[in-house]
């Protein structure tokens, strides 16, 4: 880590990439809360909010716009992400930030970007490095998969008649809520280079997600059918190397909790 700096100043905006989407929603009020200043980085023009949050319309793979987001700002937190050239997003937002003088870079990553061999997570590895070697004061947080991105997957599968069972396949899915809490108060601090990982406060097989989540619903379970994951992914999901088993910060809500609120907020059906 290089360039170190003081903690954000709250009357510099805070450009947030990414800060529509899932672990934007909860980390933004955080921020505006505290009383800074927050620009968001949005494909799409937007009206200001009425807490004073303010749009800049810019796009991370072309750079168009992204000159634009980061000028007079001294911290970014890059939230902004997808299943493909995440890699590329990152170098072009690293690029921009230097020149415009920016002292603080947060990156929120991944559990296993640099142990499970799948395209995707290369590109959140290869981000990382973008950050590390950016020469701007950073922050990076591997974050185990969200409760929210879990459900998405369980629906599916709870709808199965048969349910796949990866063999060795484990997650501990982790509230967004909690990472974004996380997050925001790194934002606020001086760059702190890797910090501790975040996860869930359990670790569960993906058949036991769906089952939980067919219970709450009082749904029927359904029969089984064992798979094996081939390859080296197969591999190092079955030794867990995607999970952190020590030395992270545990977050307090579980899958059950998860599900339940989600319940009574009428999702997850």
């Amino acid at each position: 880590m290089t360039n170190p700096s003081t903690p954000s100043n709250p009357s510099t905006p805070i450009l947030v990439t990414g800060g529509t989407g899932t672990l934007g929603g909860h980390v933004v009020p955080l921020l505006t809360a505290a009383g800074h200043r927050v620009r968001i980085l949005s494909r799409r023009p937007r009206a200001a909010a009425d807490d004073g949050t303010e749009y800049v319309t810019g796009d991370l793979l072309t750079g168009a716009g992204v000159a634009d987001a980061v000028a007079g700002v001294h911290t970014v937190l890059h939230l902004a992400g997808g299943p493909k050239r995440d890699d590329e997003a990152t170098r072009t937002l690293v690029r921009a930030a230097a020149r415009a003088g920016v002292r603080h870079l947060v990156y929120v990553s991944v559990v296993g970007a640099d142990t499970v061999p799948l395209a995707w997570l290369r590109t959140k590895l290869e981000s990382e490095r973008a950050i590390t070697e950016s020469g701007i004061g950073w922050t990076v947080l591997r974050a185990a998969q969200f409760h929210e991105l879990t459900l998405t997957m369980v629906e599916k599968m709870a709808r199965l008649p048969v349910l796949p069972v990866p063999g060795g396949l484990r997650l501990q899915p982790v509230a967004a809520r909690e990472v974004a809490a996380r997050l925001a108060d790194l934002a606020l601090a001086a760059p702190s280079g890797r910090v501790p990982d975040i996860t869930g406060p359990e670790v569960h097989g993906l058949a036991a997600l769906v089952e939980a989540h067919r219970d709450v619903h009082g749904r029927r379970r359904r029969p089984k059918l064992p798979v094996r994951m081939p390859g080296r992914a197969g591999r190092a999901y079955r030794s867990g190397t995607n999970l952190t088993v020590s030395g992270a910060l545990v977050a307090k809500t579980t899958w059950a909790e998860f599900l339940a609120e989600s319940v009574a907020r009428g999702a997850g059906r």
